[in-house]
């Protein structure tokens, strides 16, 4: 074999396309035959432009090149061989820097060329981004960003020629995390667990911290993603320890709104709960859950078994031998390119019981200690720990190497090390330098250490290491102060994002808000278990309570404005108002009026007693929602009016632009349509001038149905659908919702019957699936819409535009909309 070529190198992969089939089409010696021609053609114009085979498995080859343009002609000459042969073979190219040991390459490039070729189809060529850099694009087919199977960030691919093939079979509909480092190894493990994925509705993956659970889970979900057209989604649980919150991470994680049984219902979806053993009691909840969903399978990740009916457990093993000094040698040549492998690996790896985690931190260390003075210093600690009766071997032998990672480290690291437990669900840098004290070299320093993983602009722990810090925090006598000071970073983050959610940074600072949610539950829990800390509880819980509303999951608000109002004695009076607000805004959102106006009512006497303007805008908007909600139109009007009369006043264009926008509602459904299209007409101009996306979309809908009701079906549709361009994001899909119910109106004034029973269904079918009831003037048009459905076009064929719009997902229904506007 020639010399495999280092520095930078092209990596090109092939696999045929449905072998097992073409196998019993063909027949065992025909198909024999095609095998062994599409082998030497490939091998001929492989070999021809200088490419090196590194391995052969199968059906399968892995060659590299010397030049990114040589396997780029090397594959095209290879396609063009295999034209007329019966054999479709799907090739992916990348090109990477890899370490070149004795066996072979080793680092991620080699696995990433092998999946962006199983992502393709026969007959296809796919190239990567790096490699794509390397060459002439023009012969290249830019397919978008696309994430692939071994879960890193999304990356542009290319095809090679202009050629019509399916969707790539790469990552959608998910939110699986992205790894820090690629999976390796564990091709048993991972067969196993993707069969019983299909085999079992519930998959429990068991074992004691660091035995690779959560990352084990995590690839299984992305092996089978396919068979999961609804999606696959990850439930992180680290923060949790109420059994009773866990639907509420799994509406979190889904983005529903309802009940998750409505939610779910009949939908082809996995869920992946992560660190279950902690909220152990929600396991009979899960199988109700699952009962009410017959097609939702679940994955969980647990240091014990659920114990409930249908549970297929799964105890996973430490790493195979080699696939544990595979790790090892990849993470230390990540630490250390100078690395050279040797015979101590082995031992080493043995000595930690073949442990993922266990394996990782000791290999963190090659910067300064061989596998040889590893193997003695590690494992004297090893030795103590042998021979006691009651922990599980490999817990022990985890702990032990996490206590000598912890050991090594210096006192500032220590310190550093323990108090960054205190956070829950990552941090930024930002907040480990104020609450910690930390400096950018010692996190640096552990994140190099496995101690830490980084990903963007966010640092965490894994669970394991977590615990053992938090460990360390409470024995330094610090964890009272820390707590407190993390509770003040978040209390202040709260206060200062919270205006913030009403600019045109609305999106911004609501994905903020959703990435320190676990750390602000972290703080309130802290603060209520305090009673001296009643007040700053009030001011976190407050200055929360409009991202609750926004995120449309008044449940948890609920909970911890309520708790913290029960707490709020002797506390000032303005921050009782701001729960009663809280309160009263999340009562309205579920629907409750008796509990709205009460809260409303009392909060604005409070407000009016303080005389505070900002205050009592707030509370005059709350009261008027509430006496809407509970049918007192009168009282509405007229405490809208005040507060638009104040809004003026005091030049707040946010709250006189809802202000009059609640009023159009009012003339809208009162039946005067011109006063009601000049009062949503100014709200907008208020708005516009804000910028706020969701009263935008809001102010704009209306202003659009009042056109719709004045007969101007062109200019109501044309804005309608610019409404939907602008929220297409998915943030906010209650407009989406309004909008594509009123392009069904405007679609049977322009006589197509059959489109707007399409929209119409679009419509009812995202509504339905996220909890959304059509209410007020919307519930109305619905209404008359389907009448006029039923005029025009008979019942069956309405019945049918309207299933085939509710199959629709939300950016399949915007493209569906958006679709007249090109026409």
């Amino acid at each position: 074999m020639r010399e495999l070529p280092s520095g930078t190198v092209t990596f090109l992969f092939t696999d045929i396309e449905g072998s097992t089939k073409l196998l019993h089409e063909l027949g065992a010696a025909a198909y024999a035959h095609a095998l062994a021609g599409h082998r030497r053609v490939l091998r001929e114009a492989f070999g021809a432009k200088g490419g090196v085979e590194v391995d052969t498995q199968g059906d399968a080859f892995f060659f590299a090149f010397p030049t990114a343009p040589g396997a780029l002609q090397a594959a095209a000459e290879a396609l063009e061989g295999l034209a007329s042969a019966p054999i479709r073979v799907r090739m992916g190219i990348h090109t990477g820097t890899p370490h070149l040991a004795e066996e072979g390459y080793v680092g991620v490039d080699v696995h990433r060329a092998a999946r962006i070729a199983a992502c393709g189809h026969g007959g296809q060529v796919l190239v990567s981004a790096a490699t794509a850099a390397l060459v002439d694009t023009h012969g290249l087919s830019d397919l978008g960003e696309h994430r692939l199977k071994d879960l890193s960030a999304p990356e542009r691919i290319y095809q090679l020629g202009s050629g019509d093939f399916p969707p790539l079979k790469s990552l959608y509909q998910t939110n699986l995390p992205v790894p820090a480092t690629p999976f390796l190894g564990r091709d048993e493990e991972l067969a196993i667990v993707a069969t019983a994925i299909a085999e079992s509705r519930l998959v429990t993956l068991t074992g004691p911290g660091g035995t690779g659970k959560t990352r084990l889970a995590i690839q299984a979900a992305a092996e089978v993603a396919d068979a999961f057209p609804d999606g696959v989604w990850w439930v992180s649980l680290t923060p949790i320890r109420d059994a009773t919150r866990v639907r509420a991470a799994i509406a979190q994680a889904l983005q529903a709104k309802g009940e998750l049984e409505g939610q779910i219902g009949d939908k082809r979806l996995l869920l992946i709960l992560d660190n279950f053993e902690q909220v152990i009691d929600a396991a009979t909840d899960l199988a109700a859950l699952q009962g009410a969903c017959p097609n939702l399978r679940l994955v969980v990740t647990t240091r014990e078994v659920l114990q409930v009916a249908g549970e297929h457990a799964y105890a996973v093993p430490p790493l195979k031998p080699d696939d544990a000094t595979q790790l090892f040698n990849t993470r230390a040549l990540s630490a250390r390119t100078d690395f050279q492998p040797g015979p101590a690996v082995d031992e080493l790896c043995a000595r930690l019981e073949h442990l993922p985690l266990a394996v990782e931190l000791a290999a963190a260390r090659v910067r300064v200690l061989s596998p040889e003075l590893l193997l003695d210093r590690l494992g004297q600690r090893l030795d103590l720990l042998q021979g006691g009766r009651d922990a599980d071997p490999r817990q022990q032998t985890l702990r032990a190497t996490v206590q000598w990672s912890y050991d090594l480290l210096s006192p500032t690291e220590q310190k550093l090390f323990a108090r960054l437990s205190v956070f829950a669900g990552g941090y930024t840098l930002e907040a480990a330098e104020e609450v910690c004290e930390a400096d950018l070299d010692t996190l640096a320093s552990l994140v190099e250490k496995s101690l830490l993983r980084q990903s963007a602009s966010r640092f965490w722990m894994l669970e394991t290491i977590r615990e053992f810090a938090a460990e360390r925090l409470e024995a330094s006598g610090e964890e009272p102060e820390i707590r407190l000071r993390h509770a003040a970073f978040f209390t202040t983050f709260a206060v200062e994002s919270d205006p913030k959610l009403r600019t045109r940074e609305q999106i911004q600072w609501m994905t903020r808000f959703q990435q320190e949610r676990n750390n602000i539950r972290a703080a309130l829990e802290f603060l209520a278990a305090r009673p001296e800390r009643a007040e700053e509880e009030a001011r976190l819980a407050g200055a929360c309570s409009y991202f609750w509303n926004l995120s449309a999951d008044p449940r948890e608000g609920r909970m911890r404005l309520e708790a913290a109002l029960t707490r709020a004695v002797d506390i000032p009076p303005d921050l009782k108002a701001g729960l009663r607000s809280g309160l009263a805004q999340l009562a309205f959102l579920a629907g409750d009026s008796e509990s709205a106006v009460r809260h409303a009512e009392e909060g604005l006497r409070i407000r009016r007693e303080l005389g505070d303007d900002g205050g009592l805008l707030r509370s005059l908007l709350d009261r008027a929602i509430a006496a809407d909600l509970a049918g007192d139109v009168p009282t509405c009007n007229n405490l809208l009016q005040e507060c638009a009369d104040l809004a003026r006043r005091v030049g707040d264009r946010w709250f006189l632009g809802l202000c009059l926008n609640n009023l159009g509602c009012i003339a809208f459904d009162a039946g005067d349509f011109t006063h009601s299209r000049l009062v949503f007409a100014e709200a907008l101009e208020q708005l516009e001038e804000v910028g706020d996306p969701q009263s935008l979309a809001n102010g704009a809908t209306n202003l659009a149905s009042a056109e719709l009701e004045l007969g101007e079906h062109e200019r109501a549709a044309a804005r309608f659908r610019s409404v939907i361009e602008t929220t297409r994001d998915g943030h906010f899909p209650e407009p989406v919702i309004w909008c594509l119910d009123g392009l069904a109106a405007t679609e049977i004034q322009a006589g197509d019957a059959e489109r707007a029973a399409r929209l119409l269904g679009a419509s009812e079918g995202i509504a339905e699936r996220i909890g959304y009831a059509v209410k007020g003037m919307e519930r109305k048009r619905h209404a008359d819409t389907l009448e006029q459905l039923r005029e025009q076009i008979d019942d069956g064929r309405v019945a049918e535009a309207r299933a085939a719009g509710a199959a629709l997902e939300l950016a399949q229904a915007i493209e569906l909309a958006l679709e007249g506007a090109r026409t």
